[in-house]
């Protein structure tokens, strides 16, 4: 695994957009891995692990999460930022193919890319994301995401308020909650622990308590091969959106996870194959 960073613009100057990247350097057959609203690149550990023999992986921290920086106009937090620098992501890359792989947010994103004519992504793998979501679910992320708690004394702190709040991602193993933990945190100068985004990442979303969100439009545009991954308990994908995806639009091949809701973690060794048999086939 190696750590880079690049710039991006946005109204209120330059910002630096962390990423880490895994696989050969020169390896021209390309993955990008690109995370939910409030979590990190870290999320693809075990995707990236799995696929960095056959492709090289890049799993970005949005601007406003993990390592990157946090944005002095917080409005400024929206598609066209990140577009903007995904894109910008693509051309430091510079591969001769590129898939897509996408959690909530970073599906969204995925799709408007994918949607572009000349797009230079091939394959679109969509996490627990489509294109309308139901103004409850941004509600219930909202609730938390403008409001985070007060700095943790520990690691064992964290991870309870973590394991809280992200009950969706399912029953999962001890070693996969620490390694959520771990990289859900950035240390204060006190030595004390604090989440690793800026709460100020809801701004632009503050209108979405009070309407659905829709991007039909852009689904309907794409024509790369899908994979569409659907958490069975999910708020986000409901059941009728993923089967009204499947009628139209792109090619779908849709797979859904038991005992999840949103969204499904991809680091058991499970789904993790789903990706990566899909991406390699």
């Amino acid at each position: 695994m190696r750590e880079h960073t690049f710039q991006g613009l946005s109204t209120g100057g330059f910002h630096r957009v962390a990423y880490t990247e895994w696989g050969k350097p020169d390896e021209q057959h390309v993955v990008v891995c690109v995370h939910g609203l409030t979590r990190n690149g870290r999320d693809f550990d075990a995707v990236a692990t799995a696929l960095k023999r056959k492709r090289r992986v890049a799993c970005p921290d949005i601007v406003g999460r993990g390592k990157s920086d946090w944005l002095t106009n917080k409005n400024d937090y929206t598609f066209i930022t990140y577009c903007a620098d995904m894109t910008a992501l693509l051309a430091r890359l510079d591969g001769t193919t590129v898939d897509w792989v996408g959690t909530s947010m970073g599906g969204q994103v995925g799709m408007v890319l994918a949607a572009q004519p000349n797009t230079p992504i091939r394959r679109l793998v969509l996490n627990d994301i489509g294109p309308f979501v139901p103004k409850e679910a941004p509600q219930r992320l909202l609730t938390y995401v403008g409001d985070p708690p007060p700095p943790f004394e520990s690691v064992e702190e964290a991870e309870e308020h973590i394991r809280e709040i992200y009950t969706p991602f399912g029953n999962l193993p001890d070693e996969q909650w620490l390694h959520i933990t771990k990289h859900s945190l950035r240390q204060q100068d006190d030595g004390r622990l604090v989440m690793a985004y800026d709460p100020g990442i809801v701004t632009p979303l503050s209108g979405m308590r009070h309407a659905d969100f829709e991007m039909w439009d852009i689904w309907d545009a794409i024509r790369c091969p899908v994979l569409l991954i659907r958490g069975a308990e999910s708020d986000v994908l409901k059941a009728e959106t993923a089967a009204e995806m499947q009628k139209r639009g792109p090619s779908v091949e849709f797979v859904e996870i038991e005992d999840v809701g949103h969204a499904p973690s991809l680091l058991g060794p499970r789904q993790v194959k789903l990706v990566t048999d899909w991406l390699l086939a």
